[in-house]
């Protein structure tokens, strides 16, 4: 993500391409590392206790890496289609792994007992994981001219990447449903919890694919899902940060020394 903005914000392509590296050497080292001792170890929680929403920022990070480097390829010059492949492969490991774990979420959501308290935000990382896949597709899309691999499965590249951001589109009125059934039917308190980031993530994620999707899919009238969908997303952010700093406020006021 940091890659991105250097990219496209300050147009630092070197910086971008060494932020690129590391992400791909951070991805390897840790995806393989936790899923290994995962495996491995000899205590486990059930399903019920274990699964949840943030096992998707496997996938995250695996379409994170394919991003950027989709973003990068141009500026490889004859290398350019070495590139989009590894970014298509990655792509399309991403999308496998999103396959695999949303199984076991939705076979939870289903056929195990839901508590409020057990619907934490993470939950909206089910929307992200695949948003940022149908970023990472519509990227590869219209790379395609750069790459004769993606020219040859463009219609497959398209057709998969409409299916991501119809999955995404698909888990955003669940989401609400549930939040809805968790604060105002449960009244489970709504308050500040570091880890409504990660439902911020998600809606801003939504609407950049979106955006990249009209574009690759060549259907402007997408265009106005986020046109209003940024809104959604700015009201997230803003009291997201609101409750942040409120939250800070309120710690230091009740370490701050009492005058007697």
């Amino acid at each position: 993500m940091l890659g991105s903005q250097w990219l496209i914000i300050a147009r630092a392509w070197r910086i971008a391409a060494c932020l690129w590296t590391i992400g791909i050497i951070l991805w390897a080292s840790i995806t393989y590392t936790v899923f290994a001792v995962l495996t491995i170890k000899p205590e486990k929680p059930t399903l019920a206790e274990g699964i949840h929403g943030g096992w998707l920022v496997s996938v995250v990070a695996a379409q994170s890496v394919a991003v950027l480097g989709t973003r990068l390829a141009e500026g490889f010059g004859d290398r350019a289609p070495y590139v989009l492949l590894s970014c298509l492969v990655m792509w399309l490991g991403g999308g496998m792994l999103y396959i695999w774990i949303i199984s076991l979420i939705f076979y939870r959501y289903t056929f195990f007992t839901m508590q409020p308290s057990d619907l934490t935000p993470p939950y909206w990382i089910n929307m992200g994981a695949v948003a940022i896949s149908t970023l990472a597709g519509a990227l590869l899309v219209l790379a395609a001219p750069l790459a004769p691999v993606l020219q040859d499965i463009l219609p497959f590249v398209r057709g998969l990447t409409l299916m991501f951001w119809a999955t995404a589109t698909w888990w955003i009125p669940m989401l609400v449903i549930l939040g809805f059934w968790r604060h105002v039917y449960s009244r489970f308190p709504l308050q500040y919890d570091p880890l409504y980031w990660g439902a911020v993530f998600p809606l801003g994620m939504y609407t950049v694919a979106t955006v990249l999707l009209a574009q690759a899919i060549e259907v402007p009238a997408l265009l106005v899902i986020p046109r209003g969908f940024v809104y959604a997303a700015l009201a997230a952010w803003a009291a997201t940060l609101l409750g942040l700093v409120r939250e800070v406020v309120r710690s230091w006021r009740s370490e701050r020394p009492q005058v007697a």
